[in-house]
C-alpha cells in the first residue's frame, strides 16, 4: 500500500511551489495540512513566503501517504504521525563525566582532588553563563520543532533555571 520512492532534491529549503511537485498536492492542501497537523510547520522568510526544510518535504510526503494510500482520516491520520515521532523522538540519556585521569590518581593518593573543591564565585559565574546560554540555545531551536518537542524543550529550560536557583541558594 506504500507510495513509490520520490526523489527529494538536495537543497536546504524548497519554496511551496517545489514541494506541491514533489508531494503531488496543489498548494492549498499543503496550507490546509499545515492547519491540522503540528509536524508541517515551514518557516516563513522576510517576504512571508514558506521556506519548506527536507523534513517538512518528507512529513508531507507521509501525510499525503497516510491520507491517500492507508486511507487515514484526518484526525487518524495525526495521530498515527504524533505516535511515530514519538517512537522516533531520541530519548535524553543522562552521562555522568568521568573525572580525568589526574583527578583520580590524585583520589588514589588521599590528595584533594579536582572534584573534591568546592566552587568559587568564578565558577559560579562560569556556570550561570554555561545554563544561560543553555536555556538561549533551546528557545532559538524550539520554533523548528514539533509541538512535543517544543513542550519538552520549555520543561528542560524551566529545570535549566530551577536548577541553577538551587544551586546559587546552597551556597
Amino acid at each position: 500500500m506504500g507510495q513509490a520512492a520520490v526523489a527529494i532534491p538536495e537543497k536546504l529549503y524548497f519554496k511551496i511551489g517545489e514541494v506541491c511537485e514533489i508531494v503531488g498536492v496543489q498548494a492549498h492542501v499543503l496550507r490546509y495540512w499545515e492547519t491540522e497537523f503540528t509536524q508541517l510547520s515551514p518557516q516563513k522568510n522576510r517576504s512571508g513566503q514558506r521556506s519548506y526544510r527536507r523534513r517538512d518535504v518528507e512529513t508531507a510526503l507521509r501525510i499525503k501517504d497516510l491520507l491517500y494510500e492507508d486511507l487515514y482520516t484526518i484526525a487518524g491520520a495525526r495521530k498515527k504521525l504524533q505516535l511515530e515521532s514519538r517512537a522516533e523522538a531520541p530519548k535524553l540519556k543522562v552521562i555522568r563525566p568521568e573525572p580525568p585521569e589526574d583527578a583520580v590518581s590524585a583520589k588514589a593518593d588521599n590528595a584533594p582532588g579536582l572534584f573534591d573543591e568546592p566552587m568559587d564565585d568564578a565558577d559560579e559565574i562560569t556556570l550561570d553563563d554555561r545554563i544561560e546560554s543553555a536555556v538561549e540555545t533551546v528557545r532559538a531551536v524550539e520554533k523548528d520543532l514539533g509541538e512535543d518537542q517544543r513542550e519538552a524543550l520549555k520543561n528542560l529550560a524551566q529545570h535549566l533555571l530551577e536548577l541553577r536557583t538551587m544551586l546559587k541558594n546552597g551556597r
